[in-house]
Formats: C-alpha cells, structure tokens, sequence
C-alpha cells in the first residue's frame, strides 16, 4: 500500500490523550480532491460527530480549487466520513458513555483514495500537556548532553 500523508493535525497530540485510532474514507467532490492534492486542506479545529448513526467531520477548511469555478463547494462543508455500522455504533457508545472526543488526526492518500485517521480521544488536563513538555524538554537535554560528549 502506497500512503502519502497530506496534512497532520499537530494540535491534537497535544491537546488529548489519544485512546485508538482507526481509517475511515471520506466523502469528497471532484475539485476538493484536486485542492487536496494541490495542499489546501485544514485539519485544525475540527472534530468528528455521530449524528442519526452516521459519522460527520465538521470545521474541515479545504480551499475552493482555483478552476473550479461553478463545481467548488463551500470550504468548511460537513463531510461524510465511511465507516461501517458497527464501527460508528461502538465509537457512539464510547463517546456518550466514556466521556471521550473524535477527531481526526491526519489526512492520507491510501494508493488514490482520501483517507482520515479517526482518534478516539482523552482530553488532558493542564497538569499532563506541563508533564508532556517537561518529558519532551528532558529528553532533548539528554540528547544535547550525549553529543556533547560524543564530541
């Protein structure tokens, strides 16, 4: 399988603890897929919802295709995510009940096709993004300090 990543969403590592992760298609127009390849997608700020038992990803900026003319589409539209039924049903449940977030955390072409990586999300608290940036800082002074030394 030839995967191409398009665009990432940074902010979530961050921002959430991310549970599972799972590949669901999207449901895209002709000129929004050409604006894709073209770079103009925008990941941050959106989330994914279940609604009447099927899965939406809302507040996704893809840039009008500039030859699009009449064929663009509004950029932040609500897509249609491809799941399977059971999928969606077992990711409602542990939304409503486990008090988690979807949102999509990268954008791919899987061989020709758009792909999204759905995350089931945790939200952190400001005590956990302090600890992951300590972590982080640490690490990078015991990398520092080794190629000090391997000088």
């Amino acid at each position: 399988m030839n995967t191409k990543t398009i665009a990432e969403n940074r902010k979530v590592r961050h921002e959430y603890f991310i549970v599972e992760s799972l590949e669901a298609g999207i449901e895209l127009f002709g000129t929004e897929v050409k604006s894709i390849r073209a770079g103009g997608v925008n990941l941050k700020d959106s989330w994914i919802s279940i609604d009447d038992g099927e899965a939406f990803i809302k507040n996704m900026h893809i840039s009008p295709y500039e030859k699009g003319n009449i064929f663009n589409r509004d950029p932040y539209r609500v897509r249609k995510l491809l799941l399977h039924k059971k999928e969606i049903m077992r990711l409602f449940g542990q939304v409503k009940q486990g008090g988690y977030t979807l949102v999509p955390i990268s954008l791919y072409f899987k061989d020709s096709k758009v792909k999204v990586q759905v995350g089931l999300c945790k939200g952190k608290k400001l005590h956990d993004k302090r600890e992951d940036m300590a972590k982080r800082d640490a690490g990078r002074e015991i990398e520092r300090a080794m190629k000090e030394r391997n000088r």
